[in-house]
């Protein structure tokens, strides 16, 4: 299986990472014939690359895969074929993350700081130890700070002759335009729904009938698709957020439904911290030198290191709550997008079919001018939570916004 194929309706993305390897494989080629030769400075390869789109369509999924098809060393090469094998040592060793030429970077705290940024621009000055080439995968771009940007933009300013940078955003806004103007842009597009329901069905094995239900229900999102076919707390919280709407009738349902909402983000941020922050907590307790069992004490000095720990904890637990009261609103979102279409007399097919009573019973009780003012409630909402307003208010405000349409 080629490293492409995981790009789910994005061919022309595929055909220029395709001709940008080949076009990188020519030159290391070269160079191993003759010492010193100039990076590649036109055609299709570049040293720093920006894949931006909609949540969903993949960013990350193409920059590992071009990441692979860099490291790539299938003997197929040398009769013409495209490197990105998907079987060879490079490809593996980049697609499951243990290449020592391959970073990929991804966080879980709510921003990219300076000091992070300045250990990668230290990693990408150097030679690849053993690959083709130094690949510097950025998952999060958009989560840069405004001092690590600029950190970074010194390095794609001024790169090393075998160093790529691989830069993943929502969209073109979210990146320092003085990063953005020196990457080459690539845009993907959110997958087609019926593309997301086979590849659920044909590589991860989902039932066809329900792998066409999320895919639909998530409108091509297929990490999200495909949570919903495996996690079936997943699917209930979904179904508990469609049923909102129905709540607001009155002032003590709206607040209500506000407080679930936000206890179960609440609820998400805890599991992942009981999977996660005990086994941290305990590796670095090993690490410092203090004896077994959360209850002994720390050696001398080693406090600092702990309280560090516990912040960093702390902030991925309010990005993980952020991120399940997100996917909420995009989910409700959706609802009131298939009731519009319904007022409207719109042949666009519903997403959330399974919540058909639901959606009419709200199209008959108000008008398509009720529907668009609740969606700009709910997109507000978001807004309002990504300038660090208290998210309860936030959320209570919405849903009196809903009741009032």
């Amino acid at each position: 299986m080629a490293v492409w194929d995981d790009l789910v309706g994005q061919d022309r993305v595929t055909e220029q990472l395709s001709a940008a390897a080949r076009d990188a494989d020519a030159f290391v080629t070269a160079v191993a014939s003759e010492p010193g030769e100039a990076p590649p400075s036109g055609g299709s390869m570049t040293h720093a690359w920006l894949f931006t789109g909609p949540p969903g369509s993949g960013r990350a999924t193409a920059a590992r895969a071009f990441a692979a098809a860099l490291q790539c060393v299938s003997p197929d090469r040398a009769v013409g074929g495209t490197p990105g094998c998907g079987f060879c040592e490079g490809c593996h060793t980049t697609l499951v993350g243990t290449h020592a030429d391959v970073e990929i970077v991804r966080t879980d705290q709510l921003s990219i700081g300076v000091k992070e940024t300045r250990d990668l621009v230290r990693r990408a000055q150097l030679s690849p130890a053993g690959g083709r080439w130094q690949v510097i995968v950025l998952e999060d771009a958009d989560r840069l700070t405004e001092g690590a940007g600029n950190v970074l933009l010194k390095a794609v300013e001024e790169p090393a002759p075998r160093t790529v940078w691989l830069l993943c955003a929502p969209s073109l806004e979210d990146v320092l335009p003085t990063i953005r103007s020196r990457c080459r842009l690539l845009t993907l597009r959110t997958p087609p729904v019926a593309a997301v329901a086979d590849i659920l069905a044909r590589r991860d094995g989902i039932e066809p009938e329900l792998a066409a239900r999320v895919a639909r229900a998530t409108q091509g999102h297929i990490g999200r698709a495909r949570r919903l076919a495996t996690d079936e707390r997943a699917r209930a919280r979904r179904a508990a957020v469609l049923k909102l709407p129905l709540r607001v009738d009155d002032v003590g349902g709206c607040l209500k439904a506000a407080q679930e909402l936000i206890d179960a983000a609440a609820e998400d941020a805890k599991q992942v911290a009981e999977e996660v922050d005990t086994k941290e907590t305990e590796e670095l307790r090993a690490a410092l030198g203090a004896a077994a069992g959360t209850g002994s004490r720390l050696p001398r000095g080693t406090a600092g290191a702990m309280k560090e720990l516990q912040d960093r904890q702390k902030r991925r637990s309010t990005r993980t709550q952020r991120d399940s009261l997100d996917l909420a609103l995009v989910d409700l979102t959706g609802f009131y997008r298939d009731v519009l279409a319904m007022q409207l007399g719109s042949r666009v097919e519903v997403a959330n079919a399974d919540m058909q009573d639901a959606l009419e019973r709200v199209a008959r009780a108000s008008g398509p001018e009720r529907t668009l003012r609740r969606i700009e409630a709910i997109i507000d909402c978001r807004r309002a939570l990504d300038r660090n307003v208290a998210p309860l208010l936030a959320v209570e405000a919405m849903t009196m916004a809903l009741r009032a349409g």
